[in-house]
């Protein structure tokens, strides 16, 4: 019955299938050369991690090798769930729903999909660098990418007025901390970063939630006395 609301679900969903068709590449391609989807049959086994890192992309797509390809086409899919630039724009609209719901929206569940999955993949991502030694160019991407949302987001989220709209732009500069942590490979300080943030933003959604509440309480109780 909400216009507003069914036009963010709608955009929440097209953007999200946008990563998600990356993502879906990304997958087949793992497979058509593993022949495996099986965690501990790629990412355990440092043979497989080896020749996916030896072996040259697809049509030696931008001189990249398969794990390198791999590696960005599974980001794509982080980037649309974890809303990260420039797949950001649904997260914001998505906070026509109830308060609570954006508390777990933004601590437990949606967005931080993306980023426990890139922790999760960080093997096959980071295929073929040392740590101490230079990036490879999935890493370089996603920490150039995770950086830039760290700012971007902070500095729109100055501008709104919308107390659940700052903090959507808020949780979208921390995932961008945590790509970019990832991108460097320091992957132990995202997963830090994310639990802490995930009680961190509950709270900061639930007292706002208190907020919007004492707001619409104090203006209509001003209204009585007009």
């Amino acid at each position: 019955g909400k216009p507003s609301a069914r036009a963010a679900m709608i955009k929440a969903f097209i953007t999200t299938r946008v990563g998600d068709m990356f993502m879906l590449l990304g997958i087949a391609y793992l497979y058509s050369i593993t022949g495996t989807l099986n965690f501990r049959d790629i990412l355990y086994n440092e043979e497989v991690l080896h020749a996916l890192a030896a072996t040259p992309a697809v049509g030696s797509f931008l001189g990249l090798s398969a794990a390198g390809l791999i590696g960005l086409l599974l980001f794509m899919g982080t980037v649309g769930k974890s809303a990260q630039w420039p797949l950001h724009v649904w997260l914001p609209d998505a906070m026509e729903g109830p308060t609570p719901v954006s508390a777990m929206i933004h601590a437990a569940t949606m967005v931080s999909a993306g980023v426990y999955m890139v922790i999760r993949m960080f093997p096959l991502l980071s295929a073929g660098w040392v740590e101490g030694g230079a990036l490879t160019p999935t890493m370089t991407v996603m920490a150039l990418i995770g950086a830039f949302t760290a700012l971007f987001a902070a500095t729109i989220a100055l501008a709104q007025n919308d107390i659940k709209r700052v903090l959507a732009y808020s949780t979208i500069s921390q995932l961008g901390y945590m790509i970019a942590a990832l991108g460097m490979g320091a992957y132990v300080a995202a997963v830090f970063h994310l639990i802490t943030h995930a009680f961190f933003k509950a709270l900061l959604f639930l007292g706002s939630g208190s907020v919007i509440h004492g707001m619409e309480h104090g203006v209509m109780h001003t209204g009585k006395h007009v």
